[in-house]
């Protein structure tokens, strides 16, 4: 296998992460795509202006990535796309919505996309299982969160989440574990959703991963964010992040790993390297209380065999 350099996280500022998504110009007819389909981490994401239902199931069907941003989607429309969505059975989901902003984010479930989530979650349900632990664990999956103070506007729903049972038992109640993944989605955008889940749930989610498939360095990467109390003194770790919320201390979200995965095709088999894994998942956090087991590991060799998987699912350009 070929040796790997290893080189230190990307930094992200909390306030370059959550930039707010700018609306587009007008659009001179209905559902002309604005941008292309790209996934540079610089690009603009594909964006349509809302004319009618219809025509945005039509936009989402003519999209060939798993990305969409809709523009001048009133509270009432963004309701009624709702409905008529689960009235045909539609399989998109709603990545985020702002009623302030009337921007609505779609997430178009394709293959790739749904590995690059669903291969992660079930290797740490594995674990559960493995380790007797999954009666005490609530798969939420995709299901629509609400920003609290916005009941009937502002919402969300991830690709993959869960919490603890019976803490988080009962509708509504947020997940402790959130995965988002991403292909033409840009990293920029990936990391406003991480954003949304830590503020939107008032600190109820613990852990958001973000699984990047990245065309233009054909890597896949993985970057585990939680929260921090910030202080004139940096960031302070979670165990006192309690104690301090009575002290004026802000959470602010901290990337804790990023892991990149390479396919190797000079060897025989190919290979994947994992640089900077495995990836760590707390337990305290996971199930918000003092561990009674270890914490959850994703080995360099599951990473491997989940990178595999992923890059099973790429479109075939023969």
């Amino acid at each position: 296998m070929a040796s790997i350099a290893s080189r230190p996280p990307p930094a992200v500022s909390p306030s370059a992460a959550s930039t707010s998504v700018s609306a587009s110009s007008a659009v001179p007819s209905a559902f002309t795509i604005l941008t292309s389909v790209t996934s540079t981490k610089d690009s603009d994401p594909p964006t349509v202006r809302f004319t009618n239902t219809q025509d945005l199931f039509n936009a989402i069907d003519s999209t060939t990535g798993d990305f969409l941003t809709i523009t001048n989607v009133s509270p009432d429309q963004f309701t009624e796309i709702e409905r008529v969505r689960e009235k045909r059975h539609r399989k998109f989901r709603f990545r985020r919505y702002n009623a302030n902003s009337q921007i609505l984010i779609i997430t178009i479930p394709t293959d790739l996309h749904e590995a690059l989530h669903l291969g992660l979650y079930m290797r740490y349900r594995d674990q559960l299982v493995r380790n007797g632990t999954e009666e005490s664990w609530k798969d939420i999956g995709t299901a629509t969160f609400r920003q609290q103070g916005h009941p009937g506007g502002n919402g969300g729903e991830g690709d993959s989440t869960g919490g603890p049972w019976p803490e988080r038992e009962g509708a509504g109640n947020w997940p402790t574990l959130v995965i988002e993944s991403g292909h033409s989605e840009t990293l920029t955008e990936l990391h406003k959703d991480m954003q949304w889940w830590f503020q939107a749930s008032n600190h109820e989610v613990k852990i958001v991963i973000l699984a990047k498939f990245d065309d233009q360095q054909h890597h896949i990467l993985l970057e585990k964010w939680e929260e921090a109390i910030s202080s004139p003194q940096g960031a302070i770790m979670r165990s006192r992040a309690a104690a301090m919320s009575q002290q004026n201390g802000v959470l602010n979200p901290v990337i804790r790993q990023s892991i990149t995965i390479t396919r190797d095709e000079t060897t025989n088999p190919v290979s994947y390297n994992v640089t900077r894994g495995p990836l760590v998942l707390g337990f305290r956090l996971l199930f918000l209380r003092n561990p009674q087991e270890r914490d959850f590991v994703l080995s360099i060799q599951d990473l491997q065999l989940y990178a595999r998987k992923v890059w099973g699912e790429l479109p075939r350009s023969d």
